[in-house]
């Protein structure tokens, strides 16, 4: 559901799109670290927020990292 919002902030589309880990945060809402395979070697590490159920809002990016490999370790940020 956020891949969309990648692409439009990074300006390409991506044939892989693959979310390989994941780590939560609970706050007022859930925020997730999820590394995603994006081709090659190339790796992305997003922050997605999900708000809390009553509020009925969508998945929103909030933060990303390019750059990363298959082994950089997977942060709160």
């Amino acid at each position: 559901k956020v891949k969309p919002q990648l692409e439009e902030k990074e300006g390409k589309t991506f044939d892989v799109f693959t979310a390989v880990e994941f780590k939560t945060q609970v706050v007022a809402g859930t925020n997730y670290f999820i590394k995603v395979h994006v081709g090659n070697d190339e790796f992305i590490h997003l922050r997605v927020f999900r708000s809390l159920p009553h509020e009925d809002k969508p998945l929103s990016l909030h933060s990303y990292q390019s750059s990363k490999t298959k082994h950089d370790e997977l942060a709160f940020f």
